[in-house]
């Protein structure tokens, strides 16, 4: 095996270890092995793309780091232009802390969770103190990684523009907040380990990758933003509960050693910026033994809850499926999209995506010229929604289980048909319809209730075009097929299929601005042309 230059660099601060009581030449064992492992994973940022070329994917992680590079541009107005520190440099430590922090529990939560150095490194000649030093600087050697390719390119700009003890100071709080970060995150777990059980937190694990993965989505457009606010002309005012805004004590110093602010506020969160750090070192220190017990409540599955029998949905679903066998399929589809995380992880965070980009839209557009939205038709721009509708028809051919698949052989079925509508029904119903119905009281409350008509030719639209994406991605057999068999012929298909989402939408804003009564014909006509469709799609699907 390779040996690594960040170990090399350790090797000659060993004696702080040393002191510490660690036996520096097993971490360094146990640290080697867990950097080579590290080599074969995916970043959670790249989930959704093909994992077929597993091959020349070794050290992906450090391959990962460009798209932090070009996020941390957005940091350059904050730390590089104007002598505001305390507001300037809270903002940016808020992003700081959210990146790094997020990206924390994203990808590296195995690592501060794994049971396997208690189950396995425990039953050796190996001190406790020493594991656990191998799993904070495991940790702490990727943070560094991620903070520096986040905020290399801003350093440069505030070493140039704000002097060498701005650089000096600001790589130190950066150490300061690494270690402060990784502290808070295990206390964290050890929080809700104490008080719920393993999958619970693997739940929460989930939900944080995927808001990882939507911010990623929509920074660009903070980035594109934040090159407006070069002028901070503003005062910041104190409060009692400004002592809780943790990006406020690390920017606290800056005012102190640059500006000569010697204000009580400024002096307490400087000396916070510094103690505090040191406070949660000794703290997860002391709660580490409790850490360990409870970790073991991940080796537990928690028993499955039954949902109680509600009469109205079994009415709703008797409406939407007319036979058991749809309605049976209707259910199975909607627990796997419930419960699959890798599903959950590849899918919404699109479905975030498109409930964004529709008011991106509207909002960028209203910037530059005056709308009256008494007899605008920007709310048209809620056709952008439906862009999750063509990924996650593919995604419902795959599964993380696929070789589950057996099952359908097992069952009587003569065909398929109502296996696929009934998935397709379960997406309708369980993700995206949610989701436009949020959407649309919306643009109700801002463009007014005239557009109600409009909006039933969008959920009409969204109905027949998810069928549309079925018929044109091949009209697979939900679950079935591995995710790394998402290849670059179905990315395509994928981007075609926006297409006729064009010309529908083209459609009803030429029939709405130009003909009377154009949008309630063209709801009558589309009803029609989506009950056949739907009749026609799910006709001929009688083999495996």
């Amino acid at each position: 095996m390779k040996d690594f230059k960040t170990l090399q660099l350790l090797d000659k601060i060993q004696f702080v270890f040393v002191k510490m009581g660690i036996d520096y030449e097993i971490m360094r064992k146990i640290l080697h092995i867990k950097l080579t492992m590290d080599e074969r994973k995916v970043p959670t940022i790249f989930n959704q793309a093909s994992n077929k070329n597993k091959q020349e994917q070794k050290n992906g992680y450090i391959k990962s780091l460009w798209i932090y590079v070009l996020m941390g541009l957005m940091l350059v107005p904050f730390m590089g232009f104007g002598q505001n520190y305390l507001f300037q440099m809270s903002i940016a430590y808020a992003m700081i802390i959210f990146i790094i922090m997020t990206t924390l529990i994203s990808d590296f939560s195995s690592v501060l969770l794994d049971v396997r150095d208690r189950s396995i490194l425990s039953t050796k000649p190996i001190s406790a103190k020493t594991i656990n030093a191998a799993k904070f600087m495991h940790i702490f050697i990727y943070l560094t990684y991620l903070t520096i390719a986040f905020t290399a390119i801003p350093l440069m700009v505030g070493l140039f523009n704000q002097g060498i003890v701005f650089f000096i100071s600001t790589v130190f709080l950066l150490v300061l907040i690494n270690i402060f970060i990784v502290v808070l995150t295990a206390i964290l777990y050890i929080t809700i380990l104490r008080f719920f059980d393993g999958e619970k937190l693997k739940d929460i694990i989930n939900y944080v990758q995927i808001g990882l993965s939507l911010m990623l989505m929509i920074g660009y457009q903070v980035l594109i933003r934040s090159f407006e606010f070069v002028n901070f002309d503003m005062v910041v005012v104190f409060h009692w509960w400004s002592i809780f805004l943790i990006p406020m004590w690390f920017a606290a110093p800056y005012e102190l050693l640059l500006n000569g602010n010697n204000s009580l506020f400024t002096v307490v969160f400087s000396i916070f910026a510094v103690v505090m750090p040191i406070i949660s070192i000794w703290l997860y220190l002391k709660l580490i033994p409790t850490f360990e017990r409870n970790l073991q409540k991940l080796l537990n599955t928690s028993k499955s809850k039954k949902e109680k029998n509600n009469r109205l949905k079994t009415l709703l679903l008797t409406i939407i499926c007319r036979t058991n066998e749809e309605r049976a399929f209707y259910r199975f589809a909607s627990l796997m999209m419930k419960q699959e995380r890798e599903f959950k992880l590849k899918v919404y965070p699109s479905l975030g995506f498109s409930f964004v980009i529709p008011f991106i839209f509207m909002f960028t557009f209203s910037r530059y010229e005056a709308v009256d939205y008494a007899i605008s038709m920007g709310y048209l721009y809620i056709y952008f929604s439906m862009l999750i509708i063509p990924s996650a028809v593919l995604m419902l051919g795959h599964s993380g289980k696929y070789k589950a698949a057996w099952i359908y052989k097992v069952f009587p079925i003569k065909d398929y048909t109502n296996l696929k509508k009934g998935t397709l029904k379960a997406f309708l119903i369980k993700l995206y319809i949610p989701l436009y119905i949020f959407q649309s009281i919306i643009f109700c409350f801002i463009y007014g209730t005239r557009i109600i008509p409009d909006l039933l030719i969008v959920l009409v639209t969204s109905c027949m075009y998810t069928v549309l994406c079925y018929i044109g991605m091949g009209s697979k057999i939900p679950f079935t097929k591995p995710y790394n068999e998402v290849g670059d012929a179905q990315s395509w298909k994928a981007f075609i299929l926006l297409i006729p989402l064009g010309v529908l939408a083209g459609l009803h804003y030429f029939l709405s601005a130009h003909i009377s009564y154009g949008a309630i014909i063209y709801l009558i006509v589309l009803v029609i042309i989506n009950s056949l469709l739907w009749k026609f799609a799910f006709k001929r699907t009688k083999t495996a």
